[in-house]
């Protein structure tokens, strides 16, 4: 039987392959669970989700459950840092929901025109750590105190032999804004204030930048998990998305690869009208991440020479589907899709996932 630090090598190897199109011993297996791991350990999510540490403590018990998958996305479960992501409240099992009610966004306007002028003037920083401690009620020191341990929660995976396929993640600014502001009011104000809204992400995502450089090299990341959350076109016009999306995506984008690290574009949403864009970046630097709502074949058809692709068994396959009915989809997957490809669910597995269906996806890779 081989130890922990020798499948942690077999699986970080299999992955790299994978992501430069090359031939693998077997289609690797890395996906996002955060809240199914709580389920699947009898532990409510109130208690998953009060820390980052005791989401990680959980998420590694539940992987080795698991047996022969290669990693998780993540070391913690993000609850606790959408408000950071996207400016808005957030509602929490145990203090806003019943005890098992997954967390949620809770949008609406917090974030005021007249905080355009104020960012301009006081800079990102300084206004977001005042924004989210005095109208989010964030606990924002001890919130970036536990971050600082996620070296150790990474360990803690990888102790077990597993991989952390990406410990840092990225919003993109538009995000920031659009969470803040709420999307029908930030849409407005791409009309109404253009060249204003323009400026404050051109001021956010200098920022952005510098600190992702230090981010990627203090954490020595190898992959990098970028999160256009409301990205797609299919939400703007043309025009729209080209200056403020498709511009701050392609920045973030350039200076990863420049730091030498991957890209994961975590896609959610429809992106096939956008997908010929993401012929700017270099063979073997990206993996494209689909939720579903972008079709993997299309994904295949323009960007399987130039890019790894990930995902994409749906929630609603993982929580009403039988065992044998995720396994035959996920068997299909990898023999059309080839070289190149990661198995993953769509998105996050879901939180109600049935355990067994989870196993059949891990099955179909492994042939065991």
């Amino acid at each position: 039987m081989k130890i922990p630090q020798e499948l942690l090598q077999e699986r970080k190897e299999r992955i790299r392959k994978a992501v430069a199109l090359e031939k693998t011993d077997r289609t690797p297996v890395v996906t996002l669970a955060d809240g199914f791991c709580a389920t699947h350990m009898g532990v409510k999510l109130s208690d998953f989700c009060s820390s980052l540490k005791a989401s990680n403590k959980v998420m590694v018990e539940s992987i080795k459950d698991l047996g022969d998958i290669d990693g998780f996305d993540s070391a913690f479960a993000a609850a606790l840092l959408f408000p950071l992501g996207f400016m808005t409240n957030i509602k929490l099992p145990g203090r806003d929901l019943a005890d098992d009610v997954v967390w949620q966004l809770d949008e609406k306007e917090v974030m005021t025109v007249e905080d355009y002028d104020t960012i301009l003037n006081k800079g990102w920083t300084p206004f977001m750590q005042e924004y989210v401690v005095n109208r989010l009620n964030v606990q924002f020191d001890s919130i970036m105190a536990e971050l600082a341990d996620t070296p150790q929660m990474v360990k803690n995976f990888e102790d077990a032999g597993y991989v952390v396929y990406s410990p840092l993640v990225i919003n993109l600014v538009n995000e920031l804004l659009s969470g803040g502001r709420s999307m029908p009011k930030f849409i407005q104000d791409l009309y109404k204030r253009a060249d204003k809204v323009e400026a404050v992400l051109d001021v956010i995502q200098a920022e952005v930048l510098v600190n992702m450089r230090q981010q990627i090299r203090a954490t020595n990341s190898t992959y990098v998990f970028i999160s256009p959350a409301r990205g797609a076109s299919e939400f703007f016009s043309r025009k729209l998305w080209e200056r403020f999306v498709w511009k701050y995506l392609k920045q973030v984008a350039d200076v990863i690869i420049e730091e030498g690290a991957v890209i994961n574009f975590h896609i959610d949403s429809n992106w096939e009208r956008d997908l010929e864009y993401f012929k700017d970046f270099p063979v073997g630097k990206c993996v494209f991440e689909t939720d579903g709502a972008t079709n993997i074949y299309k994904i295949k058809e323009v960007l399987g020479s130039r890019m790894c692709i990930k995902g994409d068994v749906p929630a609603a396959l993982f929580t009403l589907g039988t065992p044998d009915d995720v396994y035959n989809y996920s068997t299909k997957l990898i023999k059309d899709m080839g070289p190149g490809f990661i198995l993953a669910s769509g998105c996050a597995v879901p939180v109600n996932a049935k355990v067994e269906n989870v196993k059949a996806m891990i099955a179909a890779a492994t042939g065991k």
